[in-house]
């Protein structure tokens, strides 16, 4: 045994070469690789302490976080090696000189890590770049999973993940969509055979994107005339949508409805498809869940809304534009359309049918007032920002047309005249302001300055929309 230590002693001793005055042995290099895995290991626990600890608890964020913990980790490893280095016998400056030309040659062959190490740092501290972002990167999607120094890690929708140099990020066009926000804008383009009813397409895709639970009403969807391309029409639906990493199967659900409308009303697309457009269709089940309803419409809506009083003044032009502000909705008998205490959204007129008012609580349910064909209701849920005070009933298979919050708006804009019939609808409508003025003084948001009636109130909200637009 001691022959063994006595060898070993010999073969770890014995100096192989000489680093200045400083004699190297295999004893002399095991010692220095130890003391060198020790101080990367220190670095790497003092870059993790710092990250998720101590800078975390001074409110950082994440990617500056990062950003500090890789600088001061490198730079007292850096400090680490030199130190031992030196504590070993090696004196550095007397290789200064080799040391320089190692750091050109060593820069030039690892110019790209260097690059890609100097990227990392810039997406770690600028924070454009996060991890969980949903971004678009060479025609790929997904959520960033890891930065890391050198290259970022993309999770792909298609469960794969992306390494993407860093140089390549901030050198080239990356779409984040979790900047500000997540939302996306759908866009669906349809040509049709220049014979085709605008106003029914129109309503076919207003109809599929407004009955679409995830479709957003604000900024609402909308219908957007593209031009002639060779003997068709060019349109395209717009619509909005919460989350971008959804578009998909929201896509899809809207085809599905917009396909179903289409044959349903014998449109044709361009180039002319007969069998399928005129193919019988079933109650088609889309990928979202939601049935499309077979039931068509008979009587087209541009009939119907020029047959109310007043809109009878209105252009075909005119109608055409209306028909874009909204969608038509079927209600059966008793199909509720707002539940007491809903948020409005909408400002609703009947086309055929009645609704009628139902006032609800523990010990009573009591119909208040109806709304039957031409009439309208929700401008004063809309215009109060309130809740709806009664329960909203089909009382037979009725047939309404829905506008938007925004759209309400633009149309009194453009219709000034109609300000004086929603104004004396209001003014006959006397129980139904004391309902709604009850439950404003119950909730806390009406002053006791403020007038007795509601009708100045509600006169002058409709008259700051419409200033509201024509700024």
């Amino acid at each position: 045994m001691a022959a063994l230590q006595v060898a070993w002693s010999q073969i770890t001793q014995v100096p192989l070469f000489r680093l200045g005055t400083t004699p190297i042995t295999i004893g002399w290099m095991i010692q220095v690789a130890l003391l060198l895995l020790l101080v990367s290991l220190f670095t790497k626990g003092l870059r993790q302490l710092l990250k998720n600890i101590i800078l975390k608890r001074l409110g950082m964020s994440e990617g500056t976080r990062g950003a500090v913990a890789i600088l001061f980790s490198w730079s007292m490893g850096a400090l680490g090696y030199v130190l031992v280095l030196q504590s070993m016998g090696l004196q550095l400056e007397s290789f200064a000189l080799v040391i320089s030309g190692l750091g050109v040659g060593i820069g030039l062959g690892l110019k790209e890590l260097t690059k890609n190490w100097a990227s990392g740092l810039t997406l770690l501290g600028e924070q454009k770049l996060k991890v969980g972002d949903l971004i678009e990167f060479n025609n790929k999607l997904g959520y960033i999973q890891d930065i890391s120094i050198r290259s970022t890690v993309i999770r792909t929708f298609r469960g794969s993940e992306l390494i993407v140099p860093n140089s390549e990020l901030t050198n080239r066009m990356v779409e984040n969509w979790s900047y500000q926000d997540c939302r996306s804008r759908i866009e669906i383009p349809l040509k049709v055979v220049p014979t085709s009813d605008l106003s029914v397409v129109t309503e076919i895709l207003l109809a599929a994107a407004f009955t679409h639970s995830q479709i957003l009403r604000s900024p609402p969807p909308k219908v957007m005339f593209q031009g002639f391309q060779e003997g068709s029409i060019s349109l395209e639906l717009w619509a909005w949508v919460d989350r971008v990493d959804q578009r998909a199967g929201i896509r899809s659900a809207l085809h599905f409805a917009i396909a179903h409308g289409l044959r349903q009303h014998q449109i044709q697309l361009a180039p002319t498809l007969p069998h399928w457009v005129a193919a019988e269709s079933e109650p088609l089940e889309t990928e979202a869940g939601a049935i499309v309803p077979a039931t068509v419409p008979t009587q087209p809506l541009k009939d119907l809304l020029r047959s109310i009083g007043y809109f009878q003044s209105f252009t075909p032009l005119e109608i055409e534009f209306l028909i874009q502000l909204g969608y038509r909705r079927q209600l059966t008998t008793a199909e509720i359309l707002y539940q007491q205490g809903d948020g409005a959204h909408e400002f609703c007129i009947v086309l055929k049918g009645a609704i009628e008012a139902i006032f609800e609580n523990q010990r009573i349910s009591r119909r208040l007032f109806s709304f039957t064909e031409g009439e309208f209701f929700g401008e004063l849920p809309l215009m109060l920002n309130v809740p709806y005070p009664t329960t909203m009933r089909a009382a037979e298979p009725t047939e309404l047309f829905l506008i938007h919050r925004d759209g309400f708006q633009l149309l009194l804009n453009n219709h000034p005249h109609l300000l004086e019939v929603i104004s004396q609808a209001m003014g006959d409508r006397q129980d139904v302001l004391e309902s709604y003025r009850h439950h404003l003084e119950t909730a806390g948001l009406l002053e006791d300055s403020e007038p007795k009636s509601l009708m100045a109130r509600l006169q002058n909200q409709l008259h700051q929309w419409v200033s509201h637009w024509s700024a």
